[in-house]
């Protein structure tokens, strides 16, 4: 099946002749399962790179997906001079975003950042200067925003066929294994930075809004695993004109990924809603009528890399921006606080003015999920 790409702008006439050489920066789960495929249906992108302190890794999936190149971690520096790469696509733990987003930067270097951006509203920042002072490309990696049953539900939220919508509500929950790097606090790791922000992130597209106050709960059963983090958290946010928004994920559940949006008029039921492996599906009521609609598996990563590539080609700003990261990294962080202290946390305002829609939709067909070399999911299996 031909790939269909919905973009205001289609690639320039230099674009459609040019490729942009991407190095990916570690080889984990994500990398593996989803990244490296991807290029295959990125036209415009080329994976010339590797990075990774794996010796095997290094030699066998560069073989695998053609990458000419490969560096250790401490290599990272000549990989980034090396003249070889445009583009990095950086898919290492949290706590590494900033420091090899700000060094791609300042070489130069165009920077696709798996989310969450940062762990901090401080390393956002941080990352934020860097590449507009060396006037480079960068972009958070929110899959969803490119994926039609997500940017639908935006398109219908917005359009007054619920009536006025005034609440969301999500469950997002998931079995971790242990030792796995989501349990680890020093990396990043916790529930809000792994699966929540997938509902903060929808919550704010569907409301077109950001959130003026938060609270949250954190609960743990006492097994080992969650020694350093949260096994669950529960979360409200209040938006502009009263709306409220609520989830809850947890990394000690069954594998349930859902939205219910409620207006005046009609509901949207989204399930599953933030998964790349499996098909999307839609059950919209209103005024008692019931429709459903099921959305195919596409390669969501290949999207990601396809638009990223058209902005560096094309000279034009991305969406998802640092701003978006930001957007959701600092809710995170005030959910986090109140948590902690009991209360609720207010809001600075924050003008986010540029969502996403469908408009962005990108429609490649799905990758076969290749055996995987020294990584596992979550889940271990």
């Amino acid at each position: 099946m031909p790939a269909t790409h919905k973009s205001s702008k289609s690639l320039s006439a230099a674009g459609s002749k040019q490729r942009v050489r991407f190095a990916v920066v570690g080889l984990g789960y994500i990398a593996q399962a989803a990244v490296l495929p991807a290029f295959a249906h990125a036209r415009n992108a080329q994976l010339v790179a590797l990075v990774s302190d794996d010796p095997v890794k290094l030699k066998k999936l560069s073989k695998q997906y053609g990458a000419t190149h490969s560096y250790s971690y401490e290599q990272y520096e000549a990989c980034l001079k090396s003249g070889e790469i445009d583009a990095v696509y950086i898919a290492l733990p949290n706590n590494l975003h900033r420091e090899y987003t700000t060094r791609a930067a300042r070489a130069g270097i165009h920077v696709l950042c798996e989310k969450p951006m940062a762990i901090t509203e401080n390393d956002c920042a941080v990352m934020m200067a860097a590449v507009q002072k060396h006037g480079v490309k960068f972009m958070v990696a929110y899959r969803l925003h490119f994926e039609k049953a997500n940017m639908l539900a935006a398109e219908i939220a917005r359009s007054g066929k619920l009536g006025e919508v005034r609440l969301f509500n999500s469950v997002f929950t998931m079995q971790v294994k242990p030792g796995d790097i989501r349990l680890q606090q020093r990396l990043g790791g916790g529930t809000l930075y792994d699966i929540g922000i997938y509902c903060i992130n929808a919550a704010r597209y569907l409301f077109a809004a950001e959130p003026l106050e938060v609270v949250a709960f954190t609960a743990n059963n006492g097994e080992q695993r969650f020694a350093e983090v949260e096994e669950i958290t529960g979360a409200l946010l209040r938006f502009p004109d009263d709306r409220l928004a609520t989830f809850t994920c947890s990394f000690n559940g069954a594998n349930v990924s859902s939205y219910h949006i409620i207006g005046s008029k009609g509901d949207l039921r989204v399930s599953p809603a933030y998964e790349y492996a499996d098909e999307l599906k839609h059950q919209l009521t209103i005024k008692g009528k019931t429709r459903e609609r099921s959305f195919p598996q596409r390669d969501q990563f290949g999207a990601e890399l396809l638009y990223f590539s058209e902005c560096i080609l094309a000279d034009q700003e991305p969406e998802p921006s640092g701003k978006e990261g930001l957007a959701d990294v600092r809710v995170i962080r005030a959910l986090y606080r109140s948590a902690q202290t009991g209360r609720p946390v207010r809001l600075a305002e924050f003008d986010k003015r540029r969502r996403p829609g469908l408009r962005q939709e990108i429609r490649l067909p799905a990758v076969q999920k290749p055996q995987l070399l020294h990584a596992q999911a979550p889940s271990g299996g």
